[in-house]
């Protein structure tokens, strides 16, 4: 299978900023596993501004925007290094994507985006895909990295989407907030009720929350394509997810 996976700042990341290291080197040793057997993988990485939070000593998310391109730009630098490393580890290279909304919307642009992406994948590299932080700030704003991997992949025409965060997938009602919410574990169909159980907003490092998933996974089921959302504290749940197993939300774009 081709799968694309995305990963929200608060897998990578504690509260503080700093690298969560058990979280990051259990998802990439099992990417890596999921690559020896056979699968493609292409990884759609939040927390650059996270990331960058940490390294910087800075007290919470800055509010100005020069500053959040700097903490991106210094976070980015982090992220990579990170996943150079532990990927390396286990014999799979890398290569850094770095896209704004106009890579998708720009003809010639697309195009090169595509076939870079499939380049990539036919040379065995794990694409590592990121907003451009540091200078698209409409993206900032948005902070819609959800998004970001369905129009991924589309692009490389993936087979699966997974979108692992801090919760264990769509609930009825906000679980924070209510003991009653109970898991959906599939969706055949995007209602105007499922969007209205998608409320409320996702960590203090990063910008997502359950509507920018419930967008991602509408892209995702118009092109066919299942999406899963599961929490990214046990990554050894994409075994099951790649099986078909019952793992979070699955959205079922292949009825």
């Amino acid at each position: 299978m081709r799968i694309v996976v995305k990963v929200g700042t608060s897998t990578l990341a504690y509260p503080t900023g700093c690298l969560n290291i058990r979280h990051v080197e259990l998802l990439i040793k099992t990417l890596s596993d999921l690559k020896n057997a056979g699968h493609e993988i292409v990884l759609v990485s939040s927390g650059a501004i996270g990331m960058g939070i940490g390294r910087l000593a800075l007290k919470q998310r800055p509010q100005d925007m020069p500053t959040k391109q700097a903490a991106a730009s210094v976070g980015q630098c982090e992220l990579m290094y990170t996943y150079d490393k532990l990927f390396s580890e286990y014999n799979h290279t890398v290569g850094q994507i770095l896209l704004t909304g106009a890579d998708f919307t720009n003809g010639a642009r697309r195009e090169n985006l595509e076939n870079t992406l499939h380049r990539l994948i036919e040379m065995d590299v794990v694409p590592v895909v990121n907003e451009n932080d540091t200078i698209a700030t409409d993206e900032i704003a948005v902070g819609d990295n959800d998004t970001l991997a369905a129009m991924t992949a589309c692009s490389v025409k993936a087979d699966l989407l997974v979108l692992l965060s801090d919760i264990d997938g769509l609930f009825t009602k906000d679980p924070h907030k209510n003991q009653d919410a109970r898991l959906v574990p599939v969706v055949t169909k995007i209602t105007k009720e499922i969007e209205a159980q998608a409320e409320g907003r996702g960590s203090g490092l990063g910008t997502g929350g359950m509507a920018t998933k419930i967008h991602a996974a509408k892209i995702a089921m118009e092109h066919g394509m299942d999406m899963v959302i599961a929490n990214g504290a046990r990554p050894q749940a994409l075994y099951a997810i790649v099986e078909g197993k019952p793992v979070g939300t699955r959205f079922r774009g292949r009825l």
